[in-house]
């Protein structure tokens, strides 16, 4: 047989063996679980966006495993069940939080219990980028939910909040971040109470934005000259900037822990590039960084290597967002759903 033939045989008969050193069963165990590591935050601040029930069908069809959404939307938590996606539901705006520090029961009772199991509420978000004086009641507001969840057989959900990365100061490299360990302290300590994780909205486009040091291919997963050593956090190096931040988080956890490696894990709540609207904000930016944050969850960071759990920002555009022009252009997708960019989950 000529090389020629020899090749594709030889490449064929290599991948049903590789394919056949797993058992069936664990293989695409193993192929959920990846895709369950995967999530897209689904705003509805946009015009023109399709249905909630269309919306699941698209997270479907696209192998999405995982959804944030940002208050209980009962059409969306109706439209849930049974998809087998998960959810990360968050409370809602401040308001909502300082009224949950008060009383969580009745909304644990009309917004988990009446939808759980059916729909697979993962965690509860007390609080997204809280700042200044409502973060008084955030704590407080974890530990009623809690309490209610616990009071209706429903502890197995895991409620944690979510912070942006404005909260730590000083954060390159990794182990010369800081925080306020007065905010950040009983909320790390009532997480490794409960054995939830931290979350964290992860932006290396803003840090690139407003920044005229960082490179941006080291921002955009690419090859780069950048490499970020860090001595005093155990020699580790960094060669892009979404490992770097994540792993500032980390390192801020284990410090208000007390040192040493902390038992709260850190999940990328939110993560993403816009499309438009600012400075490297183009559609194949986006499309590289976030292709290319897909694919590297599977790696994890230098400090915590394996695989993580990552959501996207964001499902769609979403033109009635306030703020910077760029806050509008971070969907993967247009409101009739077609792509924005090719993307592969």
């Amino acid at each position: 047989m000529s090389m020629q033939g020899v090749v594709p045989v030889l490449a064929a008969a290599l991948a049903i063996a590789a394919f056949a050193s797993f058992p069936s069963g664990t293989h695409i165990a193993k192929l959920r679980y990846i895709m369950r590591s995967i999530g897209v935050c689904y705003g509805m601040n946009g015009d023109g966006l399709p249905s909630r029930s269309n919306v699941v069908q698209l997270y479907k069809s696209n192998g999405i495993g995982a959804m944030r959404i940002y208050s209980a939307d009962r059409e969306a938590l109706d439209a849930l069940r049974g998809s087998g996606i998960d959810l990360a539901l968050d409370v809602g705006e401040r308001n909502d939080v300082g009224q949950l520090a008060a009383n969580a029961d009745s909304w644990v009772q009309d917004n988990v219990k009446a939808y759980y199991p059916d729909v697979k509420i993962k965690y509860i978000v007390v609080g997204n980028e809280l700042t200044g004086t409502a973060t008084a009641s955030i704590l407080p507001a974890m530990q009623n939910v809690q309490a209610a969840l616990a009071s209706a057989g429903l502890a197995k959900i895991k409620v944690t909040t979510a912070i942006k990365m404005d909260t730590l100061a000083a954060s390159s490299p990794p182990s010369a971040v800081f925080t306020n360990p007065s905010v950040m302290e009983p909320i790390v300590r009532f997480l490794t109470g409960n054995a939830a994780p931290l979350l964290a909205n992860v932006y290396p486009y803003f840090a690139y934005r407003d920044s005229q040091d960082i490179d941006l291919s080291y921002a955009l997963f690419q090859p780069s000259s950048t490499t970020v050593s860090d001595p005093n956090g155990g020699g580790l190096s960094y060669t892009n900037l979404f490992d770097a931040m994540v792993d500032a988080v980390r390192a801020a956890v284990e410090k208000v822990s007390g040192g040493g490696s902390s038992v709260v894990d850190v999940v990328v709540s939110e993560s993403g590039w816009p499309s438009d609207g600012g400075k490297g904000a183009t559609v194949e930016n986006a499309r590289a960084y976030n292709q290319n944050l897909i694919d590297h969850v599977a790696q994890g960071t230098p400090k915590k290597p394996g695989q993580m759990e990552v959501y996207v920002f964001a499902l769609f555009n979403e033109n009635r967002k306030e703020g910077d022009a760029t806050e509008k252009k971070f969907g993967l997708f247009n409101p009739d759903k077609t792509p924005v960019y090719p993307i592969t989950f």
